[in-house]
């Protein structure tokens, strides 16, 4: 948990559950399971169960923590939560159950706005119809090239305030897809060693598509060595607008 996060698209992070496992080209420089082995090594005891060295690694078994589930109930003042950070909330090995505790702590604190993101997008879709839905939850896929677009037909079938996209990396152009029932795009390069980069025609196309469509455009950055390495200006500006259904904290407030 970190009640303050460098993220610009939120404001706090609540890992419920940790660990995961590599599913697509997305993936590859996962910074989650690179942070996990160090975490590892600092002896956190969140992060001492290990992957299945094939798709995931040290630190990084899927493991549940319902003792983190209160947190968010000791948060008095509003904030932006992006859920599992640190791990994938509709992975096989979350149990329905757990996935429906943690939606009851949501509900029970509609001061605040979770962020909730998968690449599990037909996991997602099965269990939908059998949980409830807070009115202060988001729900998004992760997006990073055509392969992967099916996740946002997916997501069209959840019953979520906000249905979001997050296409980050960006490993590809995206194209002309059907926004409808999409409320909010964020895009970015990746970052770290390794990373691949980000063409600046792919981010255009999807800004442009955007707003055509009316999804809010939320850019990210363009990645390299460091997250920040090569800034987060697009054409002169920066893009961060936000879906307007909900108050949220003025720093969050689309302009």
């Amino acid at each position: 948990m970190a009640d303050h996060s460098a993220i610009e698209w939120t404001e706090a992070t609540w890992n419920p559950t940790t660990g995961c496992d590599r599913i697509s080209k997305g993936c590859d420089n996962c910074y989650a399971l690179t942070l996990a082995k160090r975490l590892k090594a600092m002896g956190s005891p969140k992060y001492q169960a290990d992957g299945d060295p094939r798709t995931s690694g040290p630190g990084f078994g899927v493991t549940l923590h319902p003792h983190e589930l209160t947190l968010p109930l000791r948060w008095k003042e509003p904030r932006v939560v992006f859920v599992n950070s640190m791990s994938d909330l509709f992975h096989a090995r979350v149990p329905l159950s757990f996935v429906r505790d943690v939606f009851s702590v949501i509900a029970s604190t509609p001061r605040h706005t979770y962020q909730v993101l998968t690449k599990r997008a037909s996991r997602l879709a099965k269990l939908a119809p059998r949980l409830d839905w807070p009115d202060n939850l988001w729900m998004g896929v992760s997006v990073e090239d055509r392969t992967c677009l099916e996740r946002v037909d997916h997501l069209r079938e959840v019953p979520a305030a906000v249905r979001f996209l997050s296409a980050e990396p960006l490993l590809g152009p995206l194209g002309r897809f059907d926004l409808a029932g999409i409320h909010w795009v964020i895009a970015g390069g990746e970052s770290g060693q390794g990373y691949r980069p980000v063409h600046r025609d792919w981010i255009r196309e999807l800004r442009d598509h955007c707003n055509e469509s009316g999804a809010a455009f939320f850019f990210k950055q363009w990645g390299g060595r460091t997250p920040k390495a090569g800034g987060r200006t697009l054409d002169g500006r920066t893009w961060d607008e936000m879906p307007r259904v909900r108050e949220l904290p003025p720093r969050l407030i689309s302009v």
